[in-house]
């Protein structure tokens, strides 16, 4: 037995029990902190987990007033546009993509694998009103689709699939809205020639903010002072985007408003004069004959304010603008000012409106409620609606998102909880929806699509083929429900 008065502190730590705890500590220690032994680590970082790192305080800090300068030239990359009629792309802009060019996956399936959620029966009524008088050729009948989305949008992916899936069914009545300059550096519209000298300033609902947020249809506000330069035509190259007929240019008139020289075809069109008694949205047509052309603005006094061009056709058809805005969750619409946004939206007035939100929300984490996610989503739509009585909207489901963790690939665990959400804005609100993460394949579908080279290295966003395929799914939904109407009998 030991005496009591024997035991001390020195005694406890030479004690065999403590010593191999310490020898634990140490090594654990020494795990966490040397990068040669990261493998075995017990405790793995944030970042390697299954779950997306909190981002909210790093994206509210970004929202802040005031402007940001372009310093690169704005161009079209040629190698990125399509390169025959099925609009698959080599290799997309947003990430590297690891694929085949022929790749097997068919395009063109008849059958999408979820079809469109229309709880009320009636959501789509007014987008197959419009719809029906295009397919039926009636004089004017130009039906606007507005695709609002984060960077997949940004990139012309899966809007561009639409775009020309529509046009080739219904016909081009154009390519719809670009932006003036590359607001973000994986800004891309197939079917467009673009080009526009450095040093635009612009605000954008991401920010930096406008001060009176006036950003436009597509999200950018642009100011110039002279001597700046901005070129939009019809595509140079491929059978998609090849002709138009007029150009609207969307600015701002206002007291300090400068002068700008418009020339088509590098003839001169106008000298207009931005400058008026008041601030107020103005949007001036420039008509041409039917066919390849090139609109030019240049800087010459002043500085004046543009949101963006429009290219259209004066004949039966169906336009797409494409609204992406690169780092964008759908709540940033409601930076914008509201009366200025529901005059943006009536301006177009678009038969369809279409939201493709989620994977940013996704990196918010849970820091983000889904209660205050399902609030402000429904808060952005509703809106939408009010300006826009008689149109439809469609909803697109979240995308499955995944992580990586050694070399296991995971999905993101709150990309369902995302979608379910998204089904219940749209089901309160009398939206459509497409379950986009259900007909990928739902939990653990990224991995596989990357695996099958559908997704990119980011595990993020789609391929070009893997958004062709998406593309397609969503026009064959879409065009079941057009069947189910009887919006035409000559639908392929």
């Amino acid at each position: 037995m030991v005496d009591a008065s024997s035991v001390g502190p020195h005694t406890v730590l030479l004690a065999k029990p403590t010593r191999a705890l310490l020898a634990f500590v140490v090594l654990v220690v020494g795990l966490e902190s040397i990068p040669l032994l990261k493998r075995w680590q017990i405790f793995p970082k944030q970042l390697e987990t299954n779950e997306p790192v909190d981002t909210t305080t790093l994206v509210n800090a970004a929202l802040t007033v005031g402007e940001a300068t372009l310093h690169e030239e704005s161009h079209t990359t040629l190698d990125l546009a399509n390169s025959n009629s099925t609009g698959i792309r080599s290799r997309g802009p947003i990430a590297k993509a690891a694929f085949v060019d022929d790749h097997p996956i068919d395009v063109d399936t008849k059958a999408p694998p979820v079809p469109i959620e229309d709880l009320t029966g009636h959501s789509l009524d007014g987008f197959l009103a419009r719809l029906r008088a295009t397919a039926n050729k009636q004089p004017g009948a130009i039906t606007r689709i507005v695709h609002f989305g984060d960077s997949v949008v940004a990139s012309d992916y899966v809007s561009s699939t639409l775009r020309r899936r529509f046009q080739e069914q219904f016909g081009d009545a154009g390519h719809g809205f670009t932006l003036i300059a590359n607001a973000w550096p994986a800004y891309f519209h197939e079917g467009v020639s673009r080009f526009a000298t450095s040093g635009w300033l612009i605000s954008r609902v991401v920010g930096p903010l406008a001060s009176d947020g006036w950003h436009g249809l597509g999200g950018v506000s642009f100011r110039a002072p002279p001597h700046l330069l901005a070129r939009i035509g019809t595509a140079k190259k491929g059978d998609v985007g090849r002709r138009v007929s007029k150009f609207i240019l969307a600015y701002v008139e206002a007291p300090d408003g400068g002068q700008v020289d418009i020339r088509i075809d590098g003839m001169a069109r106008e000298q207009l004069d931005t400058k008026g008694i008041e601030k107020r949205f103005r949007a001036v047509t420039y008509v041409t004959t039917d066919g390849e052309h090139e609109f030019e603005l240049q800087t010459t006094k002043g500085t004046s304010r543009f949101f963006g061009v429009v290219l259209e056709r004066d004949e039966p058809g169906v336009v797409l603008d494409s609204i992406g805005i690169q780092g964008a969750r759908i709540r940033f619409l409601d930076k914008q000012d509201d009366s200025h946004f529901r005059q943006q939206l009536a301006w177009r007035d678009p038969g369809l409106v279409i939201y493709q939100f989620g994977a940013n929300e996704s990196a918010d984490g849970y820091a983000y409620s889904m209660d205050d996610y399902h609030q402000t989503m429904k808060a952005v739509i509703a809106q939408q609606q009010r300006a826009l009585p008689s149109s439809s909207c469609l909803i697109l489901g979240a995308m499955d998102r995944a992580s990586r963790k050694g070399d296991e690939i995971r999905s993101l665990s709150i990309i369902p909880l995302i979608v379910d959400q998204q089904r219940k804005v749209a089901n309160e609100l009398g939206c459509a929806f497409f379950d986009t993460f259900k007909a990928m394949g739902g939990v653990g579908s990224m991995p596989r699509w990357f695996r099958r080279d559908l997704g990119q290295t980011d595990l993020t966003h789609p391929t070009a083929v893997g958004a062709e395929v998406i593309g397609n799914w969503i026009f064959r939904a879409l065009m079941q429900a057009a069947r189910s109407k009887n919006v035409t009998d000559s639908l392929r």
